[in-house]
């Protein structure tokens, strides 16, 4: 069934099948992890499974026709989505819905679904500056043309996100340093930017809205001994939930962390999946998202264009630290924050999000790919030109 799917797609089969993998594993965490919650609301698990299973399959479709879409339309639709983003987090910022005292959703009318503006804006963002980079490439040293107005998006998105996000703000900031570097932007210019950076953090960490949740969740994780158990509860029992889960774990299905930890559907699905499958369903998860980097890479040295090889760069980076900051954050390696796990956590419109970044990615490997089927097409009628071309004294 699998190869009957990936004969049907194009672009980097390792990354469809991560894809399936992932898609796979998600369904078998998000039924386990949702049977707590389906209790409290008075309704079966099933609900919540379907309702997982259709926003996969969105996704799966979106991702789909992401990929057969010419990357390089990507880069007029960077600018719309910009012209977007901004004012919709502003949006956010002013009307969007509070949880946890963090305006970050929007709630689409007619459908009713809310929507993560910081989704939008992490795709918008980095689409967006590998189109800059790449169209700015001949005066990339130059400040005026170059550096302030690439650096103004930047640092506009950032604040925005950051207000409400700090985590998706920063991960999404240092997505756009590394894009910086691989763009030929100065180093003198990027140690700017990264003290500008450092400035609006100090802003948003001592004097955003969210100062007293910010500074209570890295002096939960500094001094744990110290800390409110109010404050470390979650930290706690993600921690118990891999201790208790061993080598190969108690099995699919059978965590019991699920009725104590708070969102083992989402942002501590990592701690769930060590529990039930252990450290070694553990270490495999995360050996699928470096495999994930390991095929992106391949896909940005290959790409015969900038725009291309920044594109996946920027995606697959973002991809990645998401992962990994959403994974050390379950094992106790950071403070606590509201990452998802990519393709993994139930999320709703971020699994679409991730769905399309994908997408996007396996574009650009589409087009290497077809440019050496056309290649290698080349050589061969060449080849067999030459063959008549000599074969033609003989015959006279």
């Amino acid at each position: 069934m699998i190869n009957t799917i990936l004969n049907k797609t194009k672009g980097d089969r390792w990354i469809w099948l991560i894809v399936i993998l992932l898609s796979i594993w998600s369904l078998l965490a998000i039924y386990s992890a949702t049977g707590t919650l389906a209790y409290k609301k008075g309704v079966g698990t099933e609900q919540f499974l379907i309702k997982h299973l259709v926003m996969i399959v969105g996704g799966l479709a979106l991702m789909y026709f992401s990929h057969l879409l010419d990357y390089r339309y990507y880069a007029g639709i960077s600018k719309v989505l910009m012209i977007i983003t901004i004012p919709l987090l502003l949006y956010t910022l002013i009307f969007g819905n509070t949880v946890n005292d963090a305006s970050r959703w929007v709630t689409i009318p007619v459908i009713n679904q809310t929507f993560q503006t910081s989704d939008l804006a992490k795709l918008a963002l980095i689409t967006f500056l590998a189109r800059s980079l790449t169209k700015k490439q001949e005066n990339i040293k130059d400040v005026k043309q170059a550096f302030i107005p690439i650096m103004g998006s930047v640092c506009a998105v950032f604040i925005l996100i950051a207000l409400a996000n700090l985590s998706t703000a920063l991960m999404l900031f240092g997505v756009s340093i590394l894009l910086l570097i691989i763009g030929r932007i100065s180093i003198k210019q990027i140690a700017i930017v990264c003290l500008a950076g450092i400035v609006l953090l100090s802003g948003v960490v001592l004097l955003g809205p969210r100062r007293k949740t910010y500074i209570s969740r890295i002096e939960a994780y500094m001094h744990p001994e110290k800390a409110d158990p109010d404050k470390s509860f979650q930290a706690n029992q993600s921690k118990i939930a891999i201790a208790t889960g061993g080598i190969i774990g108690k099995g699919p299905g059978n965590s019991t962390q699920r009725n104590f930890l708070p969102h083992p559907y989402s942002d501590f699905v990592y701690a769930l999946i060590i529990e039930e499958y252990g450290l070694l369903g553990g270490v495999l998860l995360a050996i699928i998202y470096l495999v994930f980097l390991y095929r992106c890479i391949l896909i940005v040295t290959h790409s015969p264009k900038a725009f291309g090889a920044l594109l996946a760069a920027g995606l697959s980076f973002s991809l990645t630290i998401q992962a990994f900051a959403n994974m050390a954050v379950a094992v106790g390696l950071g403070p606590v924050t509201g990452v998802p796990l990519p393709l993994v956590s139930m999320g709703g419109t971020s699994i679409l999000f991730t769905s399309v970044a994908f997408g996007i990615i396996l574009s650009v490997s589409r087009d290497i790919e077809e440019k050496k089927n056309s290649d290698k097409q080349g050589k061969a009628i060449n080849k067999e030109e030459k063959i008549i071309i000599g074969e033609i004294p003989a015959m006279g």
